[in-house]
């Protein structure tokens, strides 16, 4: 039987292989740029009560942590915003939104999952105290019902990026 791609066959169908083994990541890329634009967040976000997709930490509103944690924190405000600046620099992560004021500042920035890459918001308030700063963070994905556990860790690792 003659085959009209003749030597190129084998590499065409390499090619058709490959692409559809990469079509669900690629559908799925395609619909979180439709379904999941970025969008400012300027104030505090909560998790709503049976949420499985978000994580809070202060503001009286801890939800779904892995570990209790002081929010009331012996470092200058000043500080934990250069600590957290360096965080989002460090892993490139994108700033949204930024507010600083004197000794409060408000931050939003998107991280991203690895292999779906899907967006994840992040907001982190720090306001200044006599004694130190309170911290507020807020980690929410923004599809889907559920995070894997990732927003709680992602509480976790930024805490520890920033306070220790």
């Amino acid at each position: 039987m003659f085959n009209r791609f003749g030597k190129y066959s084998f590499t065409i169908k390499i090619v058709f292989v490959g692409l559809l083994i990469t079509s669900p990541w690629l559908i799925v890329q395609i619909g979180i740029v439709v379904l999941a634009p970025d969008v400012e967040i300027s104030s505090m976000p909560t998790c709503e009560q049976d949420s499985r997709n978000c994580a809070h930490l202060g503001g009286g509103d801890d939800y779904r942590l892995n570990e209790v944690y002081p929010t009331s924190i012996d470092k200058a405000s000043e500080e934990l915003y250069e600590d957290l600046i360096q965080y989002i620099d460090t892993n490139d992560w994108e700033l949204i939104y930024e507010n600083n004021g004197e000794d409060t500042y408000y931050v939003h920035f998107v991280e991203i999952t690895d292999f779906w890459q899907f967006p994840d918001d992040v907001v982190v308030s720090i306001q200044g105290t006599d004694s130190g700063s309170l911290l507020e963070i807020h980690s929410e994905s923004r599809l889907g019902w559920g995070d894997l556990g990732l927003n709680p860790d992602r509480i976790n690792t930024i805490y520890d990026s920033i306070v220790q």
